[in-house]
């Protein structure tokens, strides 16, 4: 599982480099609408990705070196991503963006790539935890 674990860090960084990286210089190809609305609410999530990739990171280079704070860094990124999750799917449910073509499915595939590494990454983390005597 710990390897499992690494690989979803690192790809969950490069999907998060990728993303905002195509966001900021050709958004036609996320996004999902063209509204104003739309382009405000994404551009609201820059910061909280960043606050995710570097939970990754750090959670990744922990879990490399074998060290306790791996479960720290690992339950901050996967709680990052539970919220990141929730913030998104409500919103694309309350608009309609699953249903609003290819833009929708990439939007649709991104929200369940969060929710499946944060269960992941956060039930991993939960089970490296000590035994409390």
């Amino acid at each position: 599982m710990r390897r499992t674990v690494q690989a979803m860090l690192a790809i969950a960084i490069l999907i998060d480099v990728a993303y905002w990286s195509i966001w900021f210089t050709d958004r036609d190809v996320l996004a999902s609408e063209h509204t104003q609305g739309y382009y405000d609410f994404e551009n609201a999530f820059p910061l909280a990705d960043l606050w995710l990739g570097l939970a990754c990171v750090l959670a990744l280079a922990a879990l490399a070196r074998d060290t306790a704070s791996a479960t720290f860094w690992l339950t901050c990124a996967g709680s990052a991503g539970m919220y990141l999750f929730g913030m998104d799917f409500l919103y694309d449910v309350e608009h309609g963006i699953f249903t609003s073509g290819g833009g929708g499915a990439v939007e649709a595939v991104i929200v369940a790539l969060t929710l499946v590494f944060s269960v992941t990454v956060l039930r991993f983390a939960w089970t490296r935890q000590p035994a409390v005597a």
